[in-house]
């Protein structure tokens, strides 16, 4: 029990760190700025931080909530992308033990928090973190060889689609974003879950979107991009014995 639980801990100030840095791109990736050469400061007063500044999750409490020099509230979305990526984390490898496929999927799984994030708020999907992902995807492809075409089939199951819907409606029915976001991740999870993922990202986007237009009077356009990463998240983990279970009910 404490090898668990001291394991489970590790996992998780690990996935709080990288959290992090996940901030960094999601403020940064935009506005196109260096996320890695420029020094974390205070988005009020310019503010450089010290490290005592970036604890993941125990400065932003220490502080609470506000800047050390002007003392201007800092966004709770910090925090909340720090735990997210820890929980996540430990939800991988509770799924998956420790493995090659686990990294994989907790480097996916950091993508997607940045990709959703991101999209929420701009409606655009950062080339960069789809090749992240499709990056991920080829290793996963050398490490499953005997399986190889599941994985091709994969990257084309859902984003070919998306593809023709992108010329027929002009781009007004999908994004470019979201079709290579499903490229990438079908080269990661083979096609069976990759389609599994957009199914289930379609449904609670719409579910979600509904209830937003009745509630708050959203848009009728939707960021697909979190709802899609939902999906892919859910497949990841538990894809195949939804798929098991699905057929088994034919």
């Amino acid at each position: 029990m404490f090898y668990t639980i001291f394991f489970a801990a590790v996992i998780f100030l690990y996935g709080i760190v990288i959290g992090s840095f996940l901030n960094v791109c999601i403020y940064r990736l935009p506005k196109k700025e260096n996320i890695v050469t420029i020094r974390s400061h205070c988005m009020s007063c310019g503010y450089q931080l010290k490290w005592y500044d970036l604890i993941p999750l125990f400065s932003w409490l220490a502080l609470r909530g506000r800047c050390r020099k002007c003392k201007e509230k800092i966004s709770v979305q910090y925090p909340v992308v720090e735990a997210l990526n820890g929980v996540l984390y430990l939800l991988v490898f509770w799924r998956c033990g420790m493995s090659v496929r686990a990294v994989l999927y907790c480097f996916m799984a950091s993508a997607l928090v940045v990709i959703s994030v991101i999209d929420w708020r701009t409606f655009e999907i950062p080339v960069g973190a789809n090749v992240f992902i499709c990056v991920l995807g080829a290793v996963m492809t050398v490490m499953d060889l005997a399986h190889w075409t599941d994985y091709v089939i994969g990257f084309f199951s859902v984003s070919a689609v998306l593809f023709v819907l992108y010329i027929v409606t002009k781009g007004r029915g999908i994004g470019g974003g979201d079709i290579k976001l499903m490229a990438a991740s079908g080269l990661l999870l083979g096609w069976e879950c990759n389609v599994l993922a957009f199914v289930i990202g379609c449904i609670v986007g719409s579910v979600v979107h509904i209830i937003r237009m009745r509630v708050s009077k959203a848009d009728h356009v939707l960021a697909l991009g979190p709802y899609l990463s939902i999906g892919i998240f859910v497949s990841a983990l538990w894809g195949e014995e939804m798929i098991n279970w699905y057929i088994s009910m034919l």
